[in-house]
């Protein structure tokens, strides 16, 4: 695995500085990497992949595996992998079109993206990016990806029509994750190095208002109401809550240690985190913006992602390669599934396209 080009942030007296040592990307990979190296001779007990309830129109769950270059596919309904798909190197992220008929994978070490057919699970294209892409976002009419491109500090516009880039967006200092609002006219981009987050107006694909935030902000998700963005600070050990009508942090909720991926439930009651740190997942209720469970999972969890019916969370975790099945009514583990070599970004597809 190549490193990821070097990005610092500003000299912000401790803000820029976790541990006493200068934050970057090469850093955080770094810390990935001697996470796995650590684990990797250890062998994790794993749950069987009991059945799930069955979703009535039959999701499936994406999940890139960064070391081993490909995506598992999980049947929701068995929780078992049915498919691997080779994809670039180091795929980073996974975001599916709103019809679920194709989901986009950023390959952060190739400085590309894979689009995956979900019909036929085969890539059948591969789009060239900027430097280092690592978050990926749909927008709601499924006409544009928008690809976060960590060491060349912009944002690629896909057109998923023709599968092009047809606009560069210069936005802060490292982005990493980002997410376009349920209207589908503003983006979201944590910028890791910058301690900030970069709003897109998607009309004009200008950046309209930089959002400070905690300490080294990594992922981003919105509430169905598109009321809300909340944010990890992976450095900070916190979230950040951003009004996105004013666009100012209204909240900073203490989490675990190093969050990292962030998913809110459908009905926009629940925010869930994966926790790096603590091998864990804090589950906070919106209306109070407090965390209410602790729900121990795999090593390192890095992505999580809910079914349409909110019923269950899928949580990668990158150093056991393994994906742990939250059951969200009684917040416990119901299954723990195997995936391939560092899974990371993982998607879940609103049906199982047909046709």
């Amino acid at each position: 695995m190549s490193d990821i080009a070097e990005h610092r942030a500003p000299d912000q007296g401790n803000a820029g500085r976790r541990n006493g040592g200068e934050r970057s990307w090469s850093r955080v990979v770094r810390a990935w990497v001697a996470g796995l190296a650590v684990l990797g001779g250890l062998t994790v007990p794993l749950a069987a992949a009991t059945p799930a309830a069955a979703d009535g129109d039959q999701t499936r769950a994406y999940v890139a595996n960064f070391s081993s270059d490909n995506v598992s596919v999980i049947d929701t309904r068995t929780n078992t992998v049915t498919k691997t798909i080779g994809v670039g190197d180091g795929p980073f992220s996974v975001a599916v079109t709103p019809d679920g008929r194709r989901a986009y994978v950023t390959n952060s070490n190739s400085d590309n993206v894979s689009v995956i057919n979900t019909k036929t699970n085969t890539v059948t294209a591969t789009i060239p990016v900027g430097d280092s892409p690592s978050g990926v976002a749909v927008t709601p009419d499924g006409r544009r990806a928008y690809v976060t491109n960590s060491s060349s500090d912009n944002v690629s516009v896909i057109n998923t029509k023709t599968n092009t880039v047809t606009k560069t967006v210069a936005v802060g200092d490292g982005p990493f994750s980002m997410a376009v609002t349920p209207d589908g006219r503003r983006a979201y981009v944590s910028n890791f190095n910058g301690d900030n987050v970069s709003v897109i107006d998607t009309r004009t694909n200008t950046v309209t208002k930089t959002v400070a935030v905690g300490d080294g902000p990594f992922s981003v998700a919105v509430t169905p109401d598109g009321r809300r963005a909340y944010v990890t600070n992976f450095s900070g050990d916190t979230l950040s809550v951003i009004d996105t009508k004013t666009n100012t942090v209204t909240a900073t909720i203490p989490a675990g240690d190093e969050p990292n991926g962030v998913a809110v439930t459908p009905d926009g009651r629940r925010v869930y985190v994966a926790n790096r740190g603590d091998d864990n997942v804090s589950v906070i209720k919106s209306k109070t913006n407090t965390v209410t469970t602790i729900i121990p999972v795999g090593n390192r969890p890095s992505d999580v992602a809910i079914t349409p019916d909110g019923r269950r969370a899928y949580v990668t975790n990158l150093a056991s390669n393994t994906v742990s099945v939250i059951n969200t009514h009684i917040k416990e583990v119901t299954a723990t599934i195997p995936a391939g070599s560092g899974p990371f970004g993982v998607a879940i597809t609103p049906h199982r396209p047909r046709g």
